[in-house]
């Protein structure tokens, strides 16, 4: 483990979004270059149809994540694939024709820079697919392929169509369209190092890794991660490890993992009854366990202390991803469930991650490709104002509150149902409060380390515009003060607050 741990500093500060490229926006500067046979866009996706979103149409978009506050983009896989998911890559280096190219993804990377947004790229580096050179070349040579041990063959001819028998060699999950990868092999572990420092050397700011506790082969993550940090030391490598990730946070691997653990938690304590599990079964995550106030406590004191505080800060925090169903179906369609997942999901350590149509309260549910429903653009009607409103405000809030961002987090509540905690950094203080119950709740808090006394403190969220949501028993909505050391709170039904020193 290194002596000290370090992690790119504008993760710390980062709100990031999820975008399934495919799903997101359909520029019309490329229409008369699309292939006919795509999917109405306002029509329910299919496992295999595709909707034709490009990079071009995210370009069009950017107005609209700059003005929800988010400063970095996580794309799904965008190199040439044959799956509308792009998770089957053919091509590590080259951007799939349908997305645009590698013209749009350059003029995409210079847009989204000028704009200060950070640019995030999808790593499916432990498989690759039936239509990737080298194994294709093993398709049409059988063992007199030069690439043979490229992946694990278990004999020939290979039967990579043949879905009705078991792939007669290594492929994730057992799944003939995705061949494993021989990372032990030197040219291998070499052909995947040279496609992260190309794409770096580009000009993208991080990787996230698919399924990277996959890849077994002693030394593989340790010199990825010092070969990428040789290009930019200040690039993000996440990995998608639902999990507890221990091993690969020590500072010598990744930065952080998608927090999966914080969204099981999270959703299980907010939208508790309410959560249908059937939405989760499969997944690597449990959101359907109900925790109440101290429990979700407890969880959130060993998640916080897991790892060294400097990767606790550059988590990927998470909700709902392309992966799983959306919050909002997930919680039994119930609202104020996920306004209080989003408060609590912008307000812990570590960067939040928002999934495309999140912010306008989309629905989806399982299988995979009902979450991954297309961007609704075109049927403004059907966005949940008051949802838009509130990530807004959220992201603003996280932005403009260092302590949101990188101060320590230490709960100083607990009950049956409602929740509290601090967030400090230099000596400001800011106290976040949920109640989760269908009633109010009148609280009282230890504040005295916190606030000094008679200190006046505002309520920061939600704005008078939004939601009258907490109510300070001494004082009133406007402010209240902190008084013998404590402060109380009176939490209307399933509500949350945020308070500080302005």
């Amino acid at each position: 483990m290194p002596e000290q741990v370090q992690t790119p500093d504008w993760v710390k500060d980062a709100v990031f979004y999820q975008i399934f490229p495919d799903r997101f926006a359909r520029s019309a500067a490329l229409e008369a270059v699309k292939p006919r046979n795509l999917e109405p866009w306002d029509t329910p996706p299919t496992p295999r149809g595709y909707k034709g979103g490009d990079l071009l149409g995210v370009v069009e978009h950017l107005d609209h994540l700059i003005s929800l506050g988010v400063t970095a983009l996580y794309f799904c896989p965008i190199f040439q694939s044959a799956s509308n998911h792009r998770y089957h890559t053919h091509d590590y280096y080259q951007v799939d024709p349908l997305l645009g190219g590698n013209a749009a993804f350059r003029r995409l990377l210079d847009e989204a820079h000028q704009r200060g947004l950070k640019i995030v790229l999808d790593g499916v580096f432990n498989h690759a697919s039936r239509g990737f050179f080298y194994f294709n070349d093993i398709l049409e040579n059988g063992a007199a392929s030069p690439y043979v041990d490229w992946f694990t063959v278990h004999g020939y001819p290979v039967g990579a169509y043949a879905e009705e028998r078991p792939a007669n060699y290594a492929a994730w999950w057992g799944l003939h369209a995705l061949p494993q990868l021989n990372t032990y092999n030197p040219q291998v572990r070499e052909y995947l190092m040279q496609v992260a420092e190309y794409w770096l050397t580009l000009g993208i700011d991080g990787w996230r890794l698919d399924v990277p506790q996959e890849i077994t082969a002693p030394g593989f993550w340790e010199e990825f991660r010092r070969r990428v940090k040789a290009i930019n030391p200040s690039a993000y490598i996440v990995g998608e490890i639902w999990q507890e990730a221990t091993p690969y946070l020590r500072g010598d691997r990744f930065d952080g993992v998608m927090n999966y653990l914080f969204a099981e938690a999270t959703l299980g304590f907010c939208g508790g009854p309410r959560v249908v599990a059937r939405l989760a079964e499969g997944k690597g995550y449990n959101p359907a366990h109900v925790l109440d106030a101290r429990g979700y406590a407890q969880r959130m004191e060993w998640l916080t202390n897991l790892y060294p505080w400097e990767i606790e800060l550059t988590q990927m925090n998470l909700l709902d991803s392309h992966d799983t169903a959306r919050a909002i179906s997930l919680c039994g369609g119930d609202a104020a469930s996920v306004r209080l997942a989003t408060l609590l999901l912008l307000t812990f350590p570590g960067a939040p991650c928002l999934f495309q149509g999140d912010e306008i309260g989309q629905a989806g549910g399982v299988p995979d490709h009902d979450a991954r429903r297309p961007f609704p653009w075109h049927a403004r009607a059907t966005w949940h104002m008051d949802v838009l409103n509130y990530h807004t405000a959220l992201i603003a809030l996280r932005k403009a509150h260092k302590p949101l961002r990188r101060g320590t987090y230490r709960a100083i509540y607990s009950d049956d149902a409602v929740y509290a905690f601090a967030r400090q950094f230099n000596g400001v203080s800011i106290v976040v409060a949920v109640n989760v119950a269908d009633e109010p709740r009148a609280v009282t808090l230890p504040v005295a380390d916190l606030f000094v006394p008679r200190a006046d403190l505002q309520v920061l969220y939600p704005g008078p515009d939004l939601f009258q949501w907490g109510i300070f028993e001494e004082g009133n909505t406007a402010g209240g003060q902190v008084l013998h050391g404590v402060l109380k709170l009176t939490l209307a039904a399933r509500s949350g607050v945020v308070v500080g020193q302005t």
